[in-house]
């Protein structure tokens, strides 16, 4: 029973003290032994692996500097190819639309000179060419274009299906 008595008599503060003081003499015998080491010029395997892993991560670090930077010119040029891109297809649905109108223009415009020769066209023919001129015009609106060439075709194609409905020509 004595022993365990003797256990609760300990002073709990004094070997706090003395076990962190046993810690801090540990501590600057081995940063002695650091000193020591560092100044002849050797090397412990402890050190060795301090030191590698040290040049490790500046080595990582510089890594991911440079693909950081390799990343960022990959997006400016990324983003320089999508640009140039929607601009070429810009052009492209420009010259698409342009051609559009422009065959249909001459498609009308022939039209009308067909009838006005006095060639012979038939009803679907006539109403094939109404039907290329609300294209035509629809075309015209979505692309804020105005009319202005195939409006007289147009007059005297219609004026030339009303006269042959009405004299029983179709």
């Amino acid at each position: 029973m004595e022993p365990i008595a003797e256990l609760t008599t300990i002073d709990y503060s004094s070997l706090f003290i003395a076990s962190f003081s046993v810690l801090i003499g540990i501590k600057a015998i081995v940063s002695l032994f650091e000193w020591i080491f560092d100044k002849l010029g050797l090397e412990t395997k402890w050190m060795r692996k301090k030191r590698e892993e040290r040049e490790l991560l500046i080595q990582t670090s510089q890594g991911l500097n440079k693909l950081q930077e390799k990343h960022e010119e990959d997006i400016e040029r990324s983003d320089r190819r999508d640009e140039k891109i929607s601009n070429d297809i810009e052009k492209l649905t420009q010259m698409f639309i342009d051609k559009e109108i422009d065959d249909m223009r001459w498609e009308i415009n022939n039209f009308a000179i067909r009838v006005s020769e006095g060639k012979p066209c038939n009803k679907d023919s006539f109403q094939h060419c109404i039907h290329i001129y609300e294209k035509y015009e629809k075309i015209l609106e979505e692309n804020s274009l105005e009319n202005g060439e195939v409006e007289i075709s147009m007059e005297l194609i219609n004026e030339a299906y009303k006269q042959k409905l009405k004299n029983g020509d179709f």
